[in-house]
């Protein structure tokens, strides 16, 4: 990962489930053109956290020995706009382990409502690569600082 839009992880259960969050601020660049005077997190800034929330609770499941691709979102929905100063709380679950990769579902909340949900599809990279560029040696001691893992 070269960028990350979430700020810690709370919880890592291996083949089941993550939490992560995110504090959204004014201070992020993209907030200044999306919209000028009412600023909201692009929807597509929302699936990005849920797909690496998702993306490392999948990561993990092969023990992050695998390039973890994110092949499909299905079912994406955003019921409510999140805005400057909104923490944002982003769950995952692992429903399906196959041979060929991973199916998830993720969801988004903001003080406990609903803000975002989606169906995530990733697929492995094995034996294509020599070595892992999904999951770095500085990402994983991130991770590992964090006491997830």
């Amino acid at each position: 990962m070269r960028w990350f839009h979430v700020d810690r992880f709370e919880v890592l259960e291996k083949n089941k489930y993550a939490r992560a969050v995110k504090c959204v601020s004014l201070g992020e660049d993209h907030l200044h053109d999306h919209f000028p005077g009412y600023p909201i997190v692009p929807s597509a800034l929302n699936i990005e956290s849920m797909a690496q929330t998702a993306g490392v609770l999948a990561g993990y499941t092969y023990d992050f020995k695998k390039n973890v691709i994110l092949a499909k979102v299905e079912k994406a929905e955003f019921p409510v706009m999140v805005r400057p100063g909104d923490k944002m709380v982003i769950e995952a679950w692992l429903d399906e382990i196959k041979p060929e990769g991973c199916w998830t579902h993720s969801k988004i909340s903001v003080d406990g409502r609903e803000v975002g949900s989606a169906n995530i599809i990733f697929v492995h990279l094995e034996d294509v690569l020599p070595e892992s560029f999904v999951f770095t040696e500085n990402f994983m001691d991130l991770l590992e600082s964090s006491g997830v893992i």
